[in-house]
């Protein structure tokens, strides 16, 4: 029996995963999935879950909950030597160990792209999971309890301080949704004036959000700023240092919040840690149906999708074009790959990856949001309903969907819970700093007895 490992758990190792699962035959082939993570992240609910319009578990689909006939490595691949059929895993305890395969599926996914800005790794938070959208919130909630406590000053203004650092649609979305949270708080937070509240959008381009065209990009810029937020375009953040933030216009402020949301990279394994073929960019070389190689070369027992692979776009009708990185391709591309892979395992035809965009919608807030398909534009409150009609219809699985539709409407009776749960990230402390204190206090009892 063949063994198909498949090289990260996200939405294409997912998907390809789970239908593979449908697909083999008994005995046909076994799989296995090495991710770091016991769970796939829909990442499209990220700024929401920033919001707190969505919990945090909800936007974690479990894999050993969906994943029934698979088998499961808690670690990461970090290097496959193909010529082999070996790939090197390192799991989360222990020294690492080599792992055989027949059939390899490079899904890892991309990584944060990361800038020599200095202070940025100190003070800067990613939001590719939800451990960092998760923070990213509780960060806010806890701002303004210390905000609300604190006289108008420099600690103060730099606690109400919140700064995006990119223009795509995980910033643009994110910083919509934090901003819309952050407005909704103003009422039950009576010490803090609106006019305290700032929020800074950075963006290197001369625009933000560059899937849609320019008008409606320019709408985006006119809403954010009419709802109290900065966007700095054509500028970049030169030094972070202490929350210090230096823009290379000359703009300079604190902030207490800072989030990078400036784009991808290359998969460091996939780049310098395989024999597989690559591209300029570090990217999987992969043809159009997602075999690994070219059409003239492509590389036996060898397939990948993904943001860490260069799909040809089909849909584009000129040669050279990839597709875009995101969630509407990934999970097409790998319910595709398990179609391929299982048609090459009985000798049939192989079919190649071609999807035309369905637009792109983002969400900027509660009842806000932009679509755009072709020359057709949406805003506000109705594409906010088809952002969130489309992504509970795009989330897998009916238990997801359920209890992602119970809390919207909860939280449209109620509101949005508006608790931090900081102290999660430390969760010892309480425990050490009552020790301490009854510790002390029975010593002070002693020398009194």
């Amino acid at each position: 029996m063949r063994t198909i490992l498949v090289v990260g758990g996200g939405y294409a190792g997912f998907y390809t995963a789970w239908k593979l699962e449908k697909k083999l035959r008994r005995d046909e082939a076994r799989v296995i999935v090495v991710d770091p993570r016991p769970y796939m992240t829909y990442q499209p609910f990220l700024p929401e879950v920033l919001a707190g319009s969505v919990e945090a578990r909800h936007a974690a689909v479990s894999l050993r909950r969906h994943l029934h006939k698979t088998k499961l490595v808690t670690g990461t691949v970090v290097a496959v030597d193909h010529a082999h059929r070996t790939a090197t895993v390192r799991p989360a305890d222990g020294p690492e160990f080599a792992l055989g395969y027949d059939i390899i599926v490079v899904t890892a996914g991309a990584v944060t792209r990361k800038l020599a800005v200095p202070g940025v790794a100190e003070q800067a938070i990613g939001m590719k999971h939800v451990e960092e959208a998760v923070a990213i919130r509780d960060r806010l909630l806890t701002a303004f309890d210390r905000a609300a406590t604190l006289e108008p000053g420099p600690l103060r203004r730099k606690l109400l301080t919140v700064t995006f650092v990119g223009g795509g649609f995980s910033g643009v979305e994110g910083f919509g949704e934090l901003l819309s949270l952050a407005r909704s708080l103003l009422r039950r937070y009576p010490e803090v004036d609106p006019a305290e509240l700032r929020f800074h959008l950075v963006e290197a381009r001369d625009r933000i959000l560059p899937e849609v065209t320019d008008e409606p990009g320019r709408w985006v810029v006119r809403s954010l700023e009419k709802r109290g937020g900065q966007v700095h375009l054509n500028a970049q953040v030169v030094s972070a240092r202490d929350g210090h933030v230096v823009l290379s216009t000359g703009v300079e402020f604190d902030s207490d919040l800072i989030v990078w949301t400036v784009g991808n990279a290359a998969n460091p394994m996939v780049r310098s840690h395989t024999d597989l073929p690559i591209d300029e960019r570090g990217m999987l070389t992969v043809r159009a149906d997602l075999r690994v190689g070219t059409e003239s070369d492509p590389v036996p027992d060898a397939w990948g999708a993904g943001d860490d692979a260069a799909v040809p776009d089909l849909a584009a009708g000129r040669p050279g074009v990839a597709t875009v990185p995101n969630a509407q391709h990934a999970v097409r591309q790998g319910k595709l790959l398990a179609r391929n892979i299982v048609a090459s395992l009985r000798g049939r035809k192989t079919k190649p990856y071609l999807h035309h965009s369905l637009g792109t919608v983002a969400t900027l807030g509660l009842g806000r949001g932009i679509f755009q398909y072709r020359r057709i534009v949406i805003k506000g409150l109705p594409a906010w309903l088809m952002h969130r009609g489309y992504h509970v219809l795009a989330v897998p699985s009916w238990e997801r969907k359920v209890r992602v539709l119970a809390i919207w409407l909860t939280a449209a009776v109620f509101g949005r819970d508006i608790v931090s749960l900081a102290a999660v990230q430390e969760p010892r402390e309480a425990f050490v700093t009552g020790g301490e204190t009854e510790q002390g206090a029975r010593r002070e009892y002693a020398r009194a007895a």
